[in-house]
């Protein structure tokens, strides 16, 4: 059978391109390597991540804040294969919903190394050997944990984010090479419950790329409420191992070396593209220093009819990334005219408290000469904060100076994943901070300090504050 599209790769950016395909009229196939559908999110990333944090945020105030709320648990005790087993549970029914949705859409499944023979000729090496022959191709096979050039990870001791979201037995102690988001939500999870965790980063702050007073802030809560020791502006230059130990040497800002010891070194540096195997020299199609594909504005590679989209390609590795450019890029192929406004994508760490941003950062206004106001509310300030003792962070908007117009949203507090959205709904249709400051939000929620915030940013008067 002939396939007007077949995708390769099921994750978020892969099986979203897939439906929309499916939607508009096209005969579909999708190629995936593993026997679960999902990708690095559904099945080692986003979604098994969540269900941890969770479920470790749930047993942290069953130790420290429950008391507070009148309510005594006794003894408590900790089933961390339970945790794990739960985890696995979640993943299991949100890759099956991805199972569904493709018979739903009428999507024909492969299982097994998609590569191309030519770029009409898809080979799938599985149990079987089997040949799609298709009109167009749409590239989503994601990417995968990096390291650095002189750690060798053992899986074992030395581990990535995939090994250390399966562990059965709570590790006593771990080192964390990298500050970014990967690292601190999972150092999160293990030092709430109960691991020494030890965080080493290069750089001389916490979670790059996002707003500094987010990141100085969030650190200052990981350190006081979860004990962890971050070790910024520390240079990795070994990771040596034992049986039962690993050692993480690094060079500090004076030049010093000094060495990390603990049961497990979980390496955090990011993230590089997957595009290994893929057959890509038979067709003409090159990757870029890093890894990626180069593609046009339509995701169209150098050969015509091969798409790219997700992790492969430039830009952030971000699940709601790849999703919008799945949609994006079929509906290019149908000949509609979407798009994608990539300054409104936000990011998110999902920490406790919860951090995220969209739009412009202040320092990229200060380098770009634009003017700007800056308006925030503290969620001490906030009832609602205050009734479910969730009063760390602040609600930061920016506002060009002359306009009002709302051109950055930081954010550090609780459920700030979802209230992100408000931010970005703004941005869309290009609201001021006054329009935001005028809405209004329902009294007591979290929501409300978005409003204040704009009302400082639009004209120095919170109601609240």
């Amino acid at each position: 059978m002939k396939y007007d599209i077949t995708v390769i790769g099921s994750g978020p950016g892969g099986y979203i391109a897939a439906v929309r395909c499916a939607q508009l009229g096209m005969k579909v196939a999708i190629v995936e390597k593993y026997n679960t559908l999902g990708g690095t999110c559904l099945n080692v990333g986003c979604i098994p991540s969540k269900a941890l944090l969770d479920s470790s945020e749930h047993y942290f105030n069953a130790q420290h804040t429950f008391s507070e709320h009148g309510i005594g648990v006794g003894k408590l005790e900790l089933d961390f294969p339970q945790m794990i087993k739960r985890k696995s549970e979640v993943v299991g029914v949100t890759t099956g919903g991805v199972e569904y949705l493709m018979k739903k859409n009428k999507i024909d499944v492969f299982t097994g190394m998609g590569s191309f023979k030519d770029k009409n000729t898809i080979l799938v090496s599985g149990e079987k050997e089997q040949t799609i022959q298709t009109d167009k191709v749409i590239i989503a096979t994601g990417s995968k944990p990096s390291t650095l050039p002189f750690i060798k990870i053992d899986k074992k001791r030395v581990i990535t984010s995939t090994e250390a979201l399966e562990l059965q037995k709570l590790p006593k102690s771990m080192t964390i090479i990298g500050a970014g988001i990967i690292g601190c939500e999972l150092g999160s999870v293990y030092a709430r419950l109960g691991t020494k965790v030890t965080i080493v980063e290069y750089l001389d702050r916490i979670v790059p790329g996002m707003d500094k007073d987010i990141a100085k802030e969030l650190m200052r809560s990981m350190k006081k409420n979860l004990k962890i020791d971050f070790q910024l502006s520390h240079k990795v230059t070994a990771v040596s191992t034992t049986t039962r130990s690993t050692t993480v040497t690094a060079e500090n800002k004076k030049g010093e070396s000094v060495e990390f010891k603990a049961e497990y070194c979980l390496v955090a540096v990011g993230r590089r593209p997957y595009t290994e195997g893929l057959g890509l020299e038979h067709i003409g199609v090159s990757t870029d220093e890093r890894g990626r594909i180069p593609v046009d504005e339509h995701f169209q590679t150098a050969v015509p009819g091969v798409y790219a989209i997700g992790d492969v390609i430039k830009g952030a590795m971000l699940a709601h990334k790849a999703e919008e450019e799945g949609v994006c890029v079929a509906e290019f192929i149908a000949g509609q005219k979407p798009h994608i406004n990539y300054r409104l994508i936000p990011g998110v760490v999902y920490t406790w408290p919860e951090g995220a941003g969209v739009g412009y950062l202040e320092e990229e206004l200060k380098e770009m000469g634009r003017e700007y106001k800056v308006g925030k509310f503290p969620f001490k300030a906030s009832g609602r904060a205050r009734a479910s003792m969730d009063t760390e962070g602040f609600v930061k908007v920016i506002a060009d100076k002359e306009t009002d117009e709302i051109l950055g949203v930081h954010m550090l507090g609780p459920r700030i994943a979802d209230l992100i959205a408000e931010a970005v709904v703004a941005m869309e249709y290009r609201a001021t901070a006054e329009d935001i400051g005028r809405m209004s939000h329902a009294h007591p929620t979290f929501a409300e300090a978005m409003k204040e915030a704009a009302l400082d940013a639009w004209a120095g008067m919170p109601l609240n504050i």
